[in-house]
């Protein structure tokens, strides 16, 4: 997940191929509504855990960005049995947005198109090295 201030950019993927497909966006309201959509997204998909993209700075610290994230993690851990793993994010929503221009679409225009990415991004990562 991508969890930026207004949306909350998905990603699924298969542990046995190493694979991250887009899955969507969600509107962010207040946290407990936040949660309670994840964890219908995650029933409805059958999800066997999750990924949460953490945006330290380029020192490695945590801003408030990092907080908030963390601060999600925590209450999503609190409200499934599943895993709940968080990522090293810096420069991910960055990247996506490149990609998304080499895809000949304008980021600025769908910024639900860019948490999406990110969120691939952010799976990607997981899958590649593993939790932050």
């Amino acid at each position: 997940m991508d969890l930026g201030e207004r949306r909350i950019g998905l990603a699924v993927g298969d542990s046995d191929v190493r694979g991250a497909f887009p899955a969507g966006h969600l509107v962010r309201t207040k946290l407990a509504q936040d949660l309670e959509l994840v964890r219908q997204v995650a029933q409805e998909r059958d999800i066997q855990g999750f990924v949460v993209g953490v945006p330290y700075t380029l020192q490695g610290e945590g801003g408030d960005g990092a907080k908030r994230a963390i601060r999600f993690k925590r209450a999503l851990e609190k409200l499934t049995s599943l895993p709940v793993h968080s990522v090293d994010e810096r420069f991910t929503s960055f990247e996506a947005e490149g990609l998304l221009r080499e895809a000949g679409r304008q980021p600025s225009r769908d910024k639900g198109a860019v948490d999406e990415a990110a969120a691939v991004l952010i799976l990607q990562r997981f899958q590649e090295i593993g939790p932050a």
